[in-house]
């Protein structure tokens, strides 16, 4: 798979390793580069089957596949302790690492996740396998951007929306991979594990993402055993990108946060308070 490692200059530094969602890109992470790459040692790449690691995926993959694949991938580049972040799908990567591979993972941070999958996010899987499957690859990839952003901020970048959609549907990873990585996403479940994850966890959600329900994240937080959630108000499914700077500050501090404060910080809501 293609790997890029970049920040601090020193194989010794903490290092952060983004997963990205469903797309699979590590260009996804752009908006988080800069503001990381002065404190971390920073690793992205492109998921199996996506963006620049071109292949076939098999029918029967996972995300046991997808864990081991980016371990493999970090032990080849001499990397033997990380945190991972990830969006979505790449938030479900870092925790079942955090369960297959616990030597490896110090922390998690899952952006807009869930313990299993919620009734909503089904259907609206379903109506973008329609389109693609019914359609075809340009409704695919036009729809795609109701699903990330909020309309206002939709409204104001159109252009930019226009040219991603080019970009998209040129570098379209292709419908069996799609479907096999959603599957996977899909099928994932934490329910009956969530308790084995012992590494402290950032949930940041978005409360307006039409994807996916904000209350999923209360709930995986609930299923942890050290969890932290963060809540934005606004950003939709792609809050990194939409509201980056908010975002990046909640980020990083709890990033640099101790790890045994990590759940102490001062704006959070007290767990006995959540109901």
């Amino acid at each position: 798979m293609y790997i890029e490692i970049s920040g601090v200059d020193n194989p010794q530094a903490r290092t952060v390793v983004l997963s990205a969602g469903l797309g699979g890109s590590g260009h996804f992470w752009s908006p988080q580069l800069n503001v990381l790459r002065e404190q971390y040692r920073v690793v992205i790449y492109d998921q199996r089957g996506t963006g620049r690691s071109p292949d076939n995926l098999p029918t029967a993959y996972s995300m046991e596949d997808m864990a081991a694949e980016l371990a493999s991938e970090l032990s080849r580049v001499g990397i033997t302790s990380c945190d991972v972040i990830g969006h979505a799908l790449g938030g479900m990567i870092g925790l079942q690492m955090a369960l297959s591979y616990p030597e490896l993972i110090s922390r998690v941070v899952v952006v807009n996740g869930w313990l299993s999958l919620d009734a909503h996010t089904r259907r609206c899987f379903q109506v973008r396998k329609d389109l693609l499957l019914n359609v075809g690859v340009e409704a695919f990839v036009r729809a795609q951007p109701l699903f990330l952003y909020p309309a206002d901020w939709l409204s104001a970048h159109q252009a930019r929306i226009n040219t991603e959609h080019s970009v998209h549907v040129a570098h379209f990873q292709g419908t069996d991979n799609l479907l096999r990585r959603l599957q996977a996403l899909m099928d994932t479940d934490f329910r009956t594990c969530a308790q084995k994850i012992t590494q402290p966890v950032l949930l940041l959600c978005s409360q307006d993402d039409l994807l996916v329900p904000w209350t999923c994240s209360q709930t995986l937080q609930d299923a942890l055993p050290d969890a932290t959630l963060e809540k934005m108000s606004w950003g939709g499914h792609a809050m990194s990108v939409t509201d980056s700077s908010n975002f990046n500050r909640r980020l990083i501090n709890w990033l640099n946060a101790p790890v045994s404060t990590t759940r102490d910080l001062s704006h959070m809501e007290p767990s006995w308070q959540k109901n």
